[in-house]
């Protein structure tokens, strides 16, 4: 059982996020590897809570907590989301468990909400596996959208 807490990131979850994102690598994400700086910066520039943008911890039953979600574009009738889950709970199968859970969550919290969008990088193939596993469709291809460094 996989549960979405709602996070609290200029207040009492504050320090925990940041440890979080800055105890882990991110390999596929703009910024693979964040400083306190940068993620201070981000809670501070209101990256997390605001009227288009809501974050979650992930809590499995058995592991705790095991990642973060941040729904984003919530006005849009098509919101997306970053999902990171901790290093040690990867390859594991809770990524099927979290994004299902977020799903069930977005369209039974947001009555507006049609359809949900997710976006990956074409080496990211774990990611693009779990699409598949939860039904998700492809819908386009960007070519050069993301130019970051490549994982080998």
């Amino acid at each position: 059982m996989l549960t979405l807490r709602r996070l609290d990131p200029t207040g009492a979850d504050r320090e925990a996020l940041i440890e979080f994102l800055t105890g882990h690598e991110f390999p596929f994400h703009m910024r693979p590897r964040l400083t306190r700086a940068q993620v201070e910066q981000d809670i501070d520039d209101g990256d997390y809570p605001d009227d288009e943008k809501d974050s979650y911890w992930l809590h499995h039953q058995d592991h705790g907590r095991i990642g973060i979600v941040r729904l984003e574009d919530l006005e849009d009738p098509s919101p997306v989301f970053d999902l990171r889950l901790a290093t040690e709970h990867r390859g594991h199968g809770l990524g099927e468990a979290s994004l299902r859970a977020i799903t069930r969550h977005l369209f039974e919290t947001l009555p507006n909400v049609t359809r949900f969008e997710g976006q990956t990088r074409e080496d990211n193939i774990g990611m693009r596996t779990l699409f598949l596993r939860c039904g998700w469709l492809k819908e386009a291809h960007y070519r050069e959208s993301w130019p970051v460094r490549r994982v080998s």
